[in-house]
């Protein structure tokens, strides 16, 4: 068990891009970080619980087993996503069924697993949300649509929460450099997106909520552009 000092974050997809930079940077800020992970990274400072986030129960049962283990929850990041760019003619009805599973109903089941720790804390719940929620792009029908529900979910989740001490933020970023070898000066780093959470989490004031929150990459690469690279140019 946690001692009633030690902070606890919660965080979906840790394997690898932002989530592990997430994960590591609240690890650097003092938190006892545990994942849920459908592949697990290996990294024991992750806390890594095996949990595929397109299914419901996984899900019940891995946040049962981290309250268990840590007996409170501070913090909750739901980052893990799936992506597929097919166009709507061409794409596949299990990829949209998935991509609906893991980055829009798995936020929900996710917050109905923590909600009663994160009352009991007054504690926080981020969701990783995109620009492709308001801007949307050939290719991206599957992936926008999950991200604009998941907007509205937070932001339900705000007004009808906050009353009871819970906090609720949505991070909207742009471009970021989530694949491995990805040094685009076009993209924010994994790391920048990481000190943005990080501040959200642990800096700003309690009796201030960030209700949302958009971030860009601060350079613009040369028009035109089509498909998911039009969020490049926001």
């Amino acid at each position: 068990m946690s001692s009633p000092e030690t902070r606890v974050a919660l965080v979906t997809g840790t394997n690898r891009g932002s989530g592990l930079a997430i994960a590591e940077d609240l690890h650097d800020r003092g938190y006892r970080v545990f994942s849920l992970n459908r592949s697990p990274a290996g990294r024991d400072r992750l806390g890594e619980h095996r949990c595929d986030l397109a299914d419901p129960a996984q899900i019940r049962s891995a946040v049962g087993r981290v309250l268990q283990e840590a007996g409170r929850l501070d913090v909750c990041v739901s980052n893990a996503v799936d992506r597929v760019l097919d166009p709507i003619a061409d794409l596949d009805e299990a990829d949209w069924d998935r991509l609906v599973a893991v980055n829009l109903s798995a936020g929900f089941h996710l917050l109905k697993a923590v909600l009663p720790a994160l009352r009991a804390s007054q504690g926080l719940f981020v969701a990783m949300g995109s620009h492709a929620a308001t801007r949307f792009f050939e290719g991206g029908a599957a992936y926008s649509a999950t991200k604009a529900g998941l907007k509205a979910l937070v932001e339900t989740l705000l007004l009808e929460e906050r009353r009871n001490g819970v906090r609720a933020c949505l991070v909207s970023p742009g471009a970021i450099a989530n694949l491995d070898g990805d040094g685009s000066p076009h993209k924010m780093s994994t790391r920048s997106v990481a000190r943005c959470v990080g501040a959200i989490v642990d800096t700003w004031p309690r009796d201030l909520v960030v209700g949302e929150i958009e971030i860009r990459p601060s350079g613009l690469p040369e028009p035109p552009v089509i498909g998911i690279d039009r969020l490049l140019h926001v």
